[in-house]
C-alpha cells in the first residue's frame, strides 16, 4: 500500500469556495479529497480548474444544494457507485464511491435532520439505515475501504463546545448518535477519535454568534476505517487555518495519514 493523506471537506458552495479549495490544495497537497455540498449543477463543476491543479474528479452535483465529489491527486477516480441503494425514490446526490490510488474511497453527505421532529429528520433516520445496512459489506472487504464525509452527527459529548445549547439540533438526537454508534459496531474505525481519544477537536464552527473566534465547534467531519485498513492508519489531524480564511466554509478539510506498512 502507499503512503496517503486522505482528506474530507464540506466546501459550503463550490463556486463561492472555488478559491479557497485551490489554495488548500496547493499548500496541503492531499493524495485524495472527498467534497460535500457543491451547491451546483453537474455542468457548473470546475473540473478544468482542478485539472489544472493536478486532480482528476469525479462529481455528483445537485442545483442548490447536497452535491459530492471524490478528487485524485496526478489520477483520475474509478467511479464505483453513485447514490445508496434502498430507496429508488431519492434524488438527492448525497453519496459517490470510487477506487483511488489502490483505496476504495465512499464520500458521503449525510442528511442534516433540522427541523426536528418531522419529515427531514425521519429522511436522516432512514438514510443512515440505508448507510448501515450498505457499509456492512465494505467493512467486511479484505480491500482497504474509507467512509469519509460530512454525517451530520455529533458522536458524544466530547465532539461539541457546549452540548446545552444544541439540544434540540438534529446533530446530536440520540436516534442520531445511535445510528453512528451501530455503525462503527460493524468494525469501523473512527480515525480522529482513535488517534486521539481524549482530545476536543472540533471540524466545523458556524457563522454565529462568533464561534470560530471562540473555539465553539463540532465534530462531524468524519474518517472511518475498515479492518483492512485501520492499521496503516499513521496520523489524524484538521486544516482548522482553512476556516479563518476570508470567505471561508464553515466546515475545514479534516484528513488521515495512511502509511505503506501496518503499524504494529
Amino acid at each position: 500500500m502507499k503512503k496517503l493523506r486522505i482528506a474530507t471537506f464540506n466546501v459550503n458552495g463550490m463556486r463561492a469556495r472555488l478559491p479557497n479549495l485551490l489554495a488548500w490544495l496547493e499548500r496541503e497537497q492531499p493524495d485524495v479529497v472527498c467534497l460535500q455540498e457543491l451547491k451546483s449543477v453537474d455542468s457548473a463543476f470546475p473540473a478544468a480548474e482542478l485539472e489544472a491543479a493536478g486532480y482528476g474528479a469525479i462529481w455528483q452535483g445537485q442545483s442548490s444544494w447536497n452535491g459530492v465529489a471524490i478528487l485524485a491527486r496526478d489520477a483520475q477516480p474509478l467511479e464505483s457507485r453513485r447514490g445508496l441503494p434502498g430507496d429508488d425514490s431519492d434524488t438527492h446526490s448525497r453519496y459517490i464511491e470510487a477506487a483511488v490510488h489502490g483505496v476504495l474511497v465512499g464520500c458521503l453527505y449525510l442528511p442534516n435532520g433540522n427541523p426536528q421532529p418531522g419529515p427531514k429528520f425521519d429522511y436522516k433516520l432512514a438514510w443512515f439505515e440505508r448507510l448501515i445496512a450498505y457499509a456492512k459489506d465494505l467493512q467486511a472487504s479484505d480491500h482497504p475501504v474509507v467512509l469519509a464525509g460530512d454525517y451530520n452527527v455529533v458522536p458524544t459529548d466530547m465532539d461539541i463546545y457546549n452540548p446545552r445549547s444544541w439540544l434540540k439540533d438534529a446533530l446530536l438526537q440520540p436516534e442520531s448518535r445511535e445510528c453512528y454508534q451501530r455503525l462503527l459496531e460493524q468494525g469501523w474505525t473512527d480515525s480522529l477519535r482513535h488517534l486521539y481519544p481524549e482530545d476536543r477537536l472540533y471540524t466545523f464552527w458556524d457563522y454565529f454568534r462568533q464561534h470560530w473566534q471562540k473555539n465553539s465547534g463540532l465534530r462531524i467531519d468524519h474518517l472511518l476505517l475498515n479492518p483492512a485498513s485501520s492499521p496503516y492508519l499513521e496520523e489524524a489531524g484538521v486544516d482548522a487555518w482553512v476556516r479563518n480564511e476570508p470567505h471561508a466554509s464553515d466546515h475545514a478539510p479534516t484528513w488521515i495519514r495512511l502509511g505503506s506498512r501496518k503499524r504494529r
